[in-house]
């Protein structure tokens, strides 16, 4: 087990929105970031599972370290697709982190019920966004334990 900031190469994050402004924002903050990464951002859920299969055009996409997904996506949504990711034994260590303007309590129950990692309602105010965003990777990067990148179940 291994703290992702200790593995020597750049943080590899995906992430899923269709809105261009919260996608400059996570580029933004990404950007500010201590820890090298690379964004990868889809958006769409069935652009996101081709990506994480490595089906054409995304043959050699390189295996995110983190998942962030919103869960309001054009052609298959968020729980879809997180239910996907979670049900597949090659994609399903991945952490995933729904990062979404819903507050319902139906949504956070049903995505916990799917086996999300985390669960963030996206702030209104742009530096909290920003700072929301810079936190999950300070939480994500620095403190928690993961499995050794490309480690499937047994």
């Amino acid at each position: 087990m291994t703290r992702i900031e200790e593995v020597g190469r750049p943080v590899e994050f995906l992430l899923v929105e269709d809105n261009p402004g919260d996608v400059r924002l996570t580029k933004e903050a990404l950007r500010d970031s201590k820890v090298r990464n690379n964004l990868n951002v889809l958006g769409d859920g069935i652009s996101a599972l081709a990506f994480l299969r490595r089906e054409p055009p995304y043959e050699n996409a390189p295996r995110p370290d983190i998942i962030l997904l919103d869960l309001n996506l054009p052609r298959m949504d968020g729980r879809e697709v997180l239910s996907t990711i979670k049900a597949d034994p090659r994609l399903r260590r991945i952490p995933v982190v729904v990062i979404t303007s819903s507050e319902a309590e139906q949504d956070i129950l049903r995505t916990y019920d799917l086996h999300v990692n985390c669960y963030v309602t996206k702030p209104v105010d742009l530096d909290q966004f920003i700072k929301v965003v810079q936190s999950i990777e300070n939480f994500w990067l620095t403190i928690v334990q993961l499995p050794p990148p490309g480690e499937t179940e047994s």
